[in-house]
């Protein structure tokens, strides 16, 4: 990307935070009153009166509503609230739902109480609990960003960074979906995306795993079924630390050895040390940013859980997986799956 700063190009850039909620030129900074009027009081307009907006219980915010044709570069947000999963984001392109997804998992980070530090090219979570999403989001017609709150009022900051430009025709559509099950009925394999339309291709995958059984959790296969296939996917991976681009357990001498990178991670949810107990919680992202998975017609994902018993025999697992995947496609008529409610959401 660095050999295209030197091109001419014709974009205009603006920006939708609560200082300019229009994204309009020469609009921002311009609140006399807002947020923070009690800390601007002296200063007056143009000195940070308005820098974030406060959320109710129970209620929705739109924190951008634009029209008009371009892309989004670059999503920034923080927020007060005190539990993952209590904020809830949607994405509208041209007048469709195209994402739903609870804000902390669609950043990596489902566990609000214990967030993690994560480097990567699509995603980064930076100190402290500063949250960065770098897909590109093309629009033909415009966009629609919404917030919901399911817990106790918070402060939420943000900011989205916007290009206003021609679109290529055969621009893609993005796209994010939220699953969770909890217990996995054991002998099924976690969906992890179906039902998915379209001419498009596989970008990323988060999962946070809570395992229930002790011993390696992670033998399971990834599954892509692509294009008419039914019994057996035309992609099957070798196990779940492989998919993610690791090995062996995660495994460096009898501890899980966790790593961010810009392709993939796993990350563990508390500081122990011990390896291969149960009730532990894991966050693995794998970005298919040189190797997108394309699909020309349909798109299926799965993912086995699978352990160990006794006698070296593979034991299926009936653990608690929550899954974010990401794609981008030219259909905007996708299924999605109820959103569990806040105690379906609940991590306990």
């Amino acid at each position: 990307m660095l050999n295209q700063l030197t091109l001419k190009k014709e974009i205009r850039t603006f920006s939708v935070s609560p200082e300019n909620l229009t994204g309009e030129k020469g609009k921002g900074g311009m609140a006399k009153e807002g947020s923070a009027s009690a800390a601007a009081r002296d200063l007056g307009q143009g000195w940070k009166v308005n820098p974030y907006i406060v959320l109710g219980a129970g209620e929705t915010a739109v924190l951008a509503d634009i029209k008009g044709q371009g892309s989004v570069r670059h999503f920034w947000i923080t927020d007060s609230a005190k539990y993952g999963r209590q904020l809830i984001l949607r994405m509208y392109f041209d007048g469709h739902k195209t994402v739903e997804v609870p804000l902390s998992d669609f950043f990596c980070n489902a566990d609000y109480r214990e967030y993690r530090q994560l480097s990567s090219l699509a995603i980064c979570v930076n100190p402290k609990k500063g949250l960065n999403c770098y897909f590109e989001m093309p629009y033909f017609e415009g966009f629609r960003f919404e917030l919901e709150n399911l817990g106790e009022e918070c402060k939420v900051y943000y900011q989205i960074d916007c290009e206003e430009k021609k679109i290529p025709a055969e621009s893609l559509y993005f796209h994010a979906q939220f699953r969770r099950v909890n217990p996995l009925p054991y002998k099924e394999n976690y969906t992890i995306l179906d039902h998915i339309k379209g001419n498009g291709h596989y970008v990323g995958t988060y999962l946070f795993w809570g395992v229930k059984s002790n011993g390696w959790w992670g033998e399971g296969e990834i599954k892509f079924y692509l294009d008419g296939d039914r019994e057996f996917p035309t992609v099957c991976g070798t196990g779940t630390e492989d998919y993610f681009c690791g090995a062996y357990n995660f495994d460096v001498d009898g501890k899980y050895t966790e790593f961010t990178t810009p392709y993939s991670g796993m990350y563990k949810v508390g500081h122990t040390d011990e390896i291969y107990q149960s009730q532990r919680y894991f966050n693995m992202y794998r970005w298919h940013i040189n190797d997108p998975v394309y699909f020309k017609e349909d798109l299926k994902v799965t993912i086995q859980a699978l352990g160990w018993r006794s006698g070296k025999r593979y034991q299926p697992l009936q653990d608690d997986i929550s899954s974010v995947a990401y794609w981008y496609s030219d259909h905007l008529e996708d299924e999605f799956p109820p959103l569990p409610d806040w105690d379906g959401l609940e991590i306990l």
